[in-house]
């Protein structure tokens, strides 16, 4: 409902004015009345109005006094709308003059008054759409600084633009929320998936209130994980007389109990400042390779998880260092060998999970080592995101011999196709395919499959040649054809996000958004525009 004010120094015309329309049939309702120009200031000091309907001459202050003070000390951003006698016109052409909506001629006449209010309506409506497209804009624009603050890919703009409109202090880490149970998530749809990540998003930004701008949805850009990025500051759990870690598990809580499905937080390392959030970004990275070697919890600390205390572990360095050298061979059956070596020797010391966890992770620190002294151009990031996506699939036992000897096995043969450095040619067929096929569910696994080529070193090369990952190279190939669509045809929006392979119209208009700089209704109106 619009809220109004109605000024004027004669009483029966206040009445007159409260029962001469339906005005809660046409979306109002009556906030208050005042006599004159000051009352008027009164009311808005301690009450927000949408629309003031006030007389042109009135005692102490007249309607167009009140009307300046209000524009000139902006009071209010209210429609205002006049009444005014014939004899007033002049005065009537000075409040137009003052950004006066309207004004209405005395004696008021029904119509007359049902079709202001509908202009104002429509106005208003008007108004509100565009802010909410800024406000689309604006979380959208704020989430890019932050996903290149977090990744750590960011100038001093992208850096002071997030310290501008997120409430930041010392002592900072990041926090990777995502959806656990893949016994569960096997079952559902990639349509579903998304459907839980954005109700877990969603819930999120309640719990957080007006700190939801630490929130980031699909900070990883990974297709298989679908997480949730958030930036918990030192105060946040102060504010609720809370350690961190209860306040973390309060927060996992409520998310647990609000969608319904298994939750996991990967904790990053704690940093000083937003400007080293990376750092704990890429710890957050880490845990999530190493997840699959960890024992199972809802909430992993870096600290606890990786960084483990020197004296009284045990490194079975033998048995590792012949696995490593079958692994760089390629040789599946000394890997396997390797593998056993490898859990007999941890049995036979008896070391405990701790030491355990040190080895697996020694193993996969060389691992990354290997990786970048058979290609210069890949980084580390890019690895530990192969080692994730290779290594803890669902529906293995994890931190199993079988699991390990798996693993293994695939990332000797990647090792090898680095060494090999496989044809380009490959990428040809996939632009191919993306151009035939763009509103299918593609992904790089299926087209790794299609083409014979291990996945994890096919990401690698999509990157390096166009700059971007395969799912968002897809993505941005969809905007421009959503673009063709909005300015050569008729199509509604929705019908649009459908032809290019979008169910989720919300997900949609975000991406395009994040596209294009601003939403389909206004990128096909400025077109429109454009053409004429």
């Amino acid at each position: 409902m619009l809220k109004v004010l109605l000024v004027d120094d004669e009483p029966f015309i206040l009445q007159g004015l409260t029962v001469l329309v339906d005005w809660q049939k046409e979306g109002y309702e009556i906030a208050g009345s005042a006599s004159n120009g000051e009352e008027a200031l009164e009311f808005l000091e301690k009450n927000e109005v949408d629309l003031i309907i006030a007389d042109i001459k009135m005692p102490v202050m007249t309607g167009l006094e009140l009307l300046e003070k209000i524009r000139n000390e902006n009071k209010t951003s209210a429609y205002f709308v006049f009444l005014s006698g014939y004899a007033d016109f002049n005065y009537a052409k000075e409040a137009i003059r003052h950004k006066c909506t309207e004004y209405i001629l005395k004696p008021v006449q029904v119509e007359e008054l049902l079709s202001v209010l509908r202009r104002v309506t429509k106005m208003h409506h008007v108004v509100e759409e565009k802010r909410k497209d800024d406000k689309k804009m604006e979380q959208a624009f704020l989430a890019r600084n932050m996903i290149a603050v977090i990744q750590g890919k960011y100038d001093n703009l992208n850096l002071e633009y997030v310290k501008k409109h997120i409430q930041l202090s010392e002592e900072v880490r990041y926090i990777e929320i995502q959806l656990a149970g893949m016994e569960m998530l096997e079952e559902l749809t990639d349509e579903d998936k998304r459907s839980y990540q954005r109700k877990l998003y969603q819930c999120c930004l309640d719990y957080l209130g007006a700190d939801g701008t630490h929130c980031v949805f699909d900070v990883s850009g990974n297709e298989k994980i679908y997480d949730i990025g958030f930036v918990l500051c030192k105060y946040m759990s102060e504010h609720k007389e809370l350690s961190e870690a209860e306040y973390l598990e309060e927060l996992l809580d409520y998310l647990k109990g609000m969608i319904q499905m298994p939750v996991i937080m990967l904790v990053g390392k704690k940093v000083v400042d937003i400007s080293r959030v990376a750092n704990s970004y890429s710890t957050a990275c880490v845990l999530r390779s190493f997840q699959g070697f960890c024992k199972k919890k809802e909430i992993y600390y870096y600290e606890n998880e990786v960084q483990v205390k020197e004296k009284g572990i045990i490194l079975c360095k033998r048995s590792l260092d012949i696995l490593l050298t079958a692994i760089e061979q390629n040789n599946p059956g000394e890997i396997v060998t390797g593998v056993d070596l490898l859990y007999d020797e941890m049995q036979q010391m008896e070391v405990n999970e701790e030491a355990m966890a040190l080895n697996i992770n020694y193993m996969l620190f060389q691992l990354m080592h290997l990786a970048t002294s058979q290609d210069g151009d890949v980084d580390q990031g890019e690895i530990l995101r192969v080692i994730s996506e290779s290594t803890f699939e669902e529906g293995i036992m994890r931190g199993s011999k079988a699991h390990l000897s798996r693993f293994a096995c695939e990332y000797g043969e990647y090792l090898a196709q680095l060494r090999k450095k496989l044809s380009r040619g490959v990428l040809a067929d996939i632009e191919k395919e993306v151009k035939e096929n763009y509103a299918e569910n593609l992904t790089l696994k299926d087209l790794s499959e299609k083409y014979y080529v291990n996945a994890a070193y096919l990401g690698q090369l999509f990157r390096k040649k166009y700059g971007v990952s395969f799912k968002d190279y897809l993505n941005n190939y969809r905007m421009e054809k959503a673009a063709q669509l909005l300015v050569r045809t008729d199509k509604k929006i929705y019908e649009v996000a459908e032809e290019v392979g979008y169910r989720d119209l919300d997900y949609f208009v975000n991406r395009f958004i994040t596209a294009k700089g601003c939403t389909p209704a206004k990128f096909r109106k400025q077109a429109s525009m454009q053409m004429k």
